[in-house]
């Protein structure tokens, strides 16, 4: 299945305290329904006004593991878009502190994939970062098969 179908319609909240991250992830989410902020202050109100489908939060600047507290209290899935690096520590962290997964800012050209990993695991009743290794497992086969041929 296509991952616009997918995501198409989804209402989500994209926080981040720099603008081009924002202007970026609408361009390429625009065919869901977006509230962007830019602050904690902004997406807090904004979580708890709305039902959102996922929420994608910064980390730093915005209080990211915070706004992840007030979506998850409020039943809202979120995806971290981080420019830290993925070490075994922050992973841990972002999962024991229950997001749904993590996008690297760098990977962001891929964000429908992640979000659409979320959505399916959701609706599987399984864990996003269990499809998330999924997908990487796949992915090192592929790349591990190509090289041997």
């Amino acid at each position: 299945m296509n991952p616009e179908e997918i995501i198409a319609g989804k209402y989500a909240l994209v926080v981040d305290d720099e603008q081009d991250i924002l202007d970026t992830v609408e361009d390429l989410l625009d065919m869901c329904r977006l509230d962007t902020a830019t602050n904690f202050h902004d997406a807090e109100n904004l979580l708890k006004a709305n039902a959102y489908d996922i929420a994608i939060l910064d980390i730093m600047g915005v209080d990211g593991y915070a706004l992840l507290k007030i979506a998850n209290s409020q039943n809202i899935p979120a995806l971290m878009l981080t420019a830290q690096a993925s070490t075994d520590e922050n992973l841990y962290r972002l999962c024991e502190a229950g997001a749904a997964y993590y996008v690297p800012k760098n990977k962001m050209h891929d964000l429908d994939t992640f979000l659409v990993d979320v959505f399916q695991a959701i609706e599987e009743g399984k864990n996003s970062w269990d499809r998330g290794l999924e997908r990487l497992c796949i992915s090192l086969t592929l790349k591990s098969e190509g090289d041997v041929q």
